[in-house]
């Protein structure tokens, strides 16, 4: 499988040269089904459009016709991270304090593998989450396996669409 770094190497000026910020570059699936998955937000909103993916994979695709990194077929895809979106970052982890979110940890903390509840803030490199059931906890941001948010109504609420262009178009329609 291709080196995640190299290939990140590659994607991040891509990305920022269209003014996104790559929030994560991960493969998976085997060898008859790669799939090489980029998500990218804008910083200013946290998303993307469909054509804000679009032009994001057709640069890689050409970057990636050039250098050729990867030796397998594989499938690319481009993505906004969505709202129950994967927290790679330590600023994602600080953008989404009051959030639910579940964390993985690489080993057990106080028994633990995984850690469930909301952010409750971040100093330097530590991350605190009041766990639910329990108490605040605070780990080191490189205990982290793996972390997401978890949907909730106040995530919904926290992530609504910035543009409601359109909608009253559809409140008239729906109305008739």
């Amino acid at each position: 499988m291709a080196d995640i770094a190299r290939l990140t190497q590659l994607i991040e000026p891509e990305a920022q040269a269209l003014g996104f910020d790559l929030v994560r570059v991960k493969m998976f699936g085997g060898k008859d089904d790669l799939t090489l998955q980029v998500m990218a937000e804008r910083p200013e909103t946290g998303q993307l459009t469909i054509d804000d993916c679009a032009e994001l994979s057709r640069r890689i695709s050409d970057t990636f016709d050039e250098v050729d990194p990867i030796e397998e077929a594989y499938r690319l895809e481009v993505s906004s991270p969505g709202i129950d979106r994967p927290l790679t970052r330590l600023k994602d982890f600080a953008n989404w304090v009051g959030q639910e979110a579940r964390i993985h940890l690489t080993a057990p903390v106080d028994g633990r593998k995984q850690l469930t509840g909301d952010l409750a803030g971040v100093d330097g490199d530590r991350i605190t989450i009041d766990v639910k059931k329990h108490q605040p906890m605070t780990i080191g941001f490189d205990q982290v396996a793996d972390a997401k948010l978890l949907i909730t109504d106040k995530l919904i609420a926290a992530t609504a669409p910035l543009s409601s262009d359109g909608a009253e178009e559809f409140e008239t329609e729906e109305s008739n």
